[in-house]
């Protein structure tokens, strides 16, 4: 259960989204009245996520459109059914982070700042590093409560520097190491 790029929501989606069991239904018809269905029977909830008119996910839904004319459109129409494809699963996944942590693998930019007013300056590095349950709870309580993806960052941001920089908090009680570029970083429940 991988998910590669930002540290955001969508990093946190991919990860629980790989437990699903399930691929996601071939063909635009077939995808958009899943989808219509996840959201309740709605085309107009459908429209208004896919930036197309309603009229479009009617005739989807049909069968009278069979491929995506728009640019982009199949691509958002898998992110959306994807963030919504067996939903219990992916609760089951993130219950399962919960109680037993998780692993981020990230290749960024970190800056430090030490005690007496020392810097070192920003340099990439490759870091593994498992995050135990007590913390791990409370990042996904806030993935799960809404947190925004600066709020997200600053969370993953200060358990690497708690668990990785300062060996869970056995040496370097004053280093601070904030990211300071992402190049990628990989979350695994």
């Amino acid at each position: 259960m991988r998910a590669r790029g930002r540290p955001d929501h969508r990093g946190l989606n991919r990860a629980a989204q790989h437990a699903a069991t399930q691929p996601l239904p071939k063909g635009a018809p077939v995808r958009m009245r899943h989808l219509v269905e996840h959201l309740g029977g709605s085309t107009r909830a459908a429209a208004g996520l896919l930036g197309i008119a309603r009229r479009t996910v009617e005739r989807y839904t049909k069968g009278e459109i069979k491929t995506p004319r728009k640019p982009g459109l199949a691509a958002r129409l898998e992110d959306e059914l994807r963030a919504r494809w067996q939903p219990g699963l992916q609760r089951r996944a993130i219950d399962h982070a919960k109680n037993n942590g998780f692993t981020i693998e990230s290749y960024a930019s970190f800056g430090y700042d030490a005690p007496g007013g020392t810097t070192d300056e920003a340099r990439m590095c490759l870091i593994t590093q498992h995050i135990p349950p007590a913390t791990a709870r409370g990042i996904l309580d806030a993935y799960q409560s809404g947190a925004t993806a600066q709020q997200m960052e600053d969370r993953l941001s200060e358990a690497l520097t708690y668990h990785y920089f300062r060996d869970n908090g056995r040496r370097a009680h004053h280093t601070e190491a904030t990211i300071k570029n992402i190049d990628y970083m990989d979350i695994d429940f």
